[in-house]
C-alpha cells in the first residue's frame, strides 16, 4: 500500500512539474508575454531548474532548450524514483541507456497530454465563458496547432478543429505507448 501511494504521489508531482516545464517551452515558442500572470507563475515554479541550465543551453529562436532539457532530466529522475519505489533497488548502469530513451518518450507523452488538456480547456471555455481571463493564454497556445487544421477543414458554424487535434493527440499517445512497450520490452 505504501508503494502504491508513493508511486501515485511521485507520478502526480513529476507529471505536473514536467507539464510546467513543457508549458514554459511552449509559451516561449509562441512568444507569450512574460508578464502574463500564468506565464509568470510557470516561470516562478520552474526557474530553479531552468535558469542554471540556461547558462549552458541558451534559447535559440523559438526553442527553449533549457526548459526542454529540464523536462527530460525531470522525466529521468521520475523514472529512476519510480524504479526504486517499484523494485526497491537502484537502476543498474546497464539499464541507463534504456532509462534515457524511456525518459525521452515520457517527455513526449507529457507534451501530448498537455496538448490534450490545454485544447480541452480552451474548447470548453470557448463555449462556457469565451471572455474568461484565461482564454487569451489558451488561444495563444493552441492557435498554432489549430490553425493548420482549420485551413484543412471547411468553414462550418461549429469549429471542429479542437476535436480533430484531441483525436490526433490521443492517437499519438497510443502510438508512443506502443513504441515504449515494444522498443523497451515493457
Amino acid at each position: 500500500m505504501f508503494g502504491d501511494i508513493s508511486r501515485f504521489l511521485l507520478d502526480t508531482l513529476f507529471t505536473l512539474f514536467g507539464a510546467a516545464l513543457i508549458a514554459r517551452a511552449w509559451m516561449h515558442a509562441v512568444r507569450m508575454h512574460p508578464f502574463n500572470p500564468i506565464a509568470r507563475f510557470i516561470y516562478q515554479v520552474t526557474n530553479w531548474l531552468v535558469n542554471p541550465l540556461r547558462r549552458i543551453l541558451p534559447s535559440r529562436g523559438a526553442v527553449d532548450w533549457a526548459a526542454l532539457i529540464a523536462a527530460w532530466l525531470t522525466a529521468l529522475v521520475y523514472l529512476l524514483l519510480m524504479w526504486v519505489t517499484s523494485l526497491g533497488m537502484i537502476i543498474p548502469l546497464s539499464a541507463l541507456p534504456i532509462a534515457l530513451g524511456i525518459s525521452f518518450l515520457t517527455v513526449v507523452k507529457w507534451v501530448f497530454n498537455l496538448i490534450v488538456w490545454v485544447t480541452l480547456a480552451q474548447a470548453i471555455l470557448s463555449w462556457v465563458n469565451p471572455g474568461a481571463p484565461l482564454m487569451p493564454v489558451l488561444q495563444a497556445m493552441t492557435d498554432p496547432l489549430l490553425d493548420p487544421i482549420r485551413r484543412i477543414l471547411q468553414r462550418t458554424p461549429i469549429d471542429f478543429s479542437p476535436l480533430v487535434l484531441l483525436v490526433l493527440a490521443q492517437v499519438a499517445l497510443m502510438v508512443i505507448t506502443r513504441i515504449t512497450y515494444a522498443a523497451f520490452g515493457l
